[in-house]
């Protein structure tokens, strides 16, 4: 689903379609994912064209259609979010066994964003957005108060406007079958 609408066809942000239909799944679970999954992984734009992708725990909200993460005020991934706000953001479900007698080909789900990334100032509002993402990963509130007392303020706080979501299953056996003969021969070798 494409939520950046635009009137000047120039602005419009171009996403491709998932391509094997009978594998997409819905944006609602597309969103579920992003929703219980626990780490996601952010791909930046890189120096020399080199793509960079960085493993993280985020915060998803469906009602400000954003994907919250913090981090350093420095390094690389801090730089290149400087350079280019487009970044791509995934998240992986868990493997699920559907047949019995095909627990070596799992089906796994998962979620692709593409949106806008950028730095959030230090506001009320963003050290409750920083709580909310705390309070996923903390077992209770005061060990979460705890944290943010003690380093939230050191933290960048970066948002993603989500602009397209889309996601798939796929099962590993599937996969497989649609490689070409040669190729699928030294996979198995």
């Amino acid at each position: 689903m494409c939520i950046r609408d635009s009137i000047n066809n120039e602005d419009k942000a171009m996403f491709r379609n998932v391509r094997r239909k009978t594998r997409e799944i819905s944006t609602e679970a597309a969103k579920q994912l992003l929703k219980t999954e626990r780490r996601g992984i952010l791909a930046v734009n890189g120096e020399d064209g080199y793509p960079y992708a960085i493993p993280l725990n985020y915060y998803y909200d469906e009602e400000r259609n954003k994907i919250y993460f913090h981090g350093a005020m420095a390094g690389y991934k801090y730089d290149m979010i400087k350079l280019s706000d487009k970044v791509c953001f995934t998240v992986v479900g868990k493997e699920q066994i559907k047949n019995p007698d095909e627990q070596w080909a799992p089906y796994l789900r998962s979620a692709v964003v593409f949106g806008r990334c950028r730095f959030m100032e230090n506001t009320p509002e963003t050290m409750e957005i920083l709580k909310a993402l705390a309070m996923k990963y903390f077992p209770t509130e005061d060990i979460a108060d705890k944290e943010i007392a003690a380093s939230g303020k050191a933290v960048q706080m970066y948002e993603i406007v989500i602009e397209h979501i889309s996601g798939k299953e796929v099962q590993e056996k599937l996969s497989l079958i649609h490689i070409s003969e040669p190729t699928r021969r030294s996979y198995i070798s």
